[in-house]
């Protein structure tokens, strides 16, 4: 796929993911953040199945949404996605810009929300801050999405089963946390929309202003009049 046709794919689903966000806040947060049906149904369900073994994988499967291993991933994507140095550079300036600004956006709109989460007796692990969206939900599917945007740069006609995996992975971890009784479900699918919403506009961005950095050079002939982000300049 050229430049131009990833910035206009980026920015149109961008834009429609913004949108669909919006209007699950207005839902998920109308009467002070008091949960939904789905919400109420979901957790239930989690309560009323939570074999130890279950227990214990949802608890791993968790742990790996947050801490170190989403940085040390965005490396790997950059390890995936460069095909030389300077790319690899600008891969990681790219991955560590958009995790860390989507972090920290997702946690003003966290406190702007003020949603509280289930009661304290349904969780079954540590939790702390407001409930949407929510921030594991929100770092893996951003983790997840830069993964496969990498896997799709390196291998852009194979890998399906990979990009799979990746996706199974990110999904797992924000369902973990509704399992878990910290999240309401709604929260979860806030977390997967502001990731989506958030990844695409950064994607929009480097398609844009950044052609030299992630695309063939004879894609990116417009790089003298667009800017080619060289880590080097």
């Amino acid at each position: 796929m050229k430049r131009q046709e990833v910035a206009e794919l980026a920015g149109s689903v961008s834009l429609g993911v913004w949108a669909a966000l919006g209007v699950l806040a207005a839902v998920a947060l109308g009467r002070g953040g008091a949960p939904r049906e789905l919400d109420h149904d979901v957790l239930a369900w989690a309560v009323d199945h939570r074999p130890p073994m279950a227990l214990a994988l949802a608890r791993g499967v968790t742990s790996t949404g947050t801490g170190a291993l989403p940085y040390a991933l965005v490396a790997l994507a950059a390890a995936v996605a460069g095909r030389t140095p300077r790319q690899r550079l600008a891969a990681v300036a790219f991955g560590l810009a958009c995790l860390g600004g989507g972090q920290a956006l997702r946690y003003a709109v966290m406190e702007l929300a003020h949603r509280p989460r289930p009661p304290l007796a349904d969780w079954a692990t540590h939790a702390s801050g407001w409930a949407f969206p929510s921030g594991h939900s929100t770092t893996s599917a951003l983790i997840a999405g830069l993964l496969i945007v990498a896997v799709s740069l390196r291998a852009p006609r194979g890998a399906t089963a990979l990009r799979l995996l990746i996706g199974c992975w990110g999904a797992a971890v924000g369902l973990s946390r509704a399992y878990l009784g910290v999240h309401w479900f709604t929260d979860v699918a806030g977390g997967w929309l502001f990731a989506t919403a958030w990844l695409t506009a950064c994607l929009w961005g480097a398609a844009r202003w950044c052609p030299g950095a992630f695309f063939p050079a004879s894609d990116a002939s417009l790089n003298n009049q667009e800017g080619s982000c060289d880590p080097r300049s």
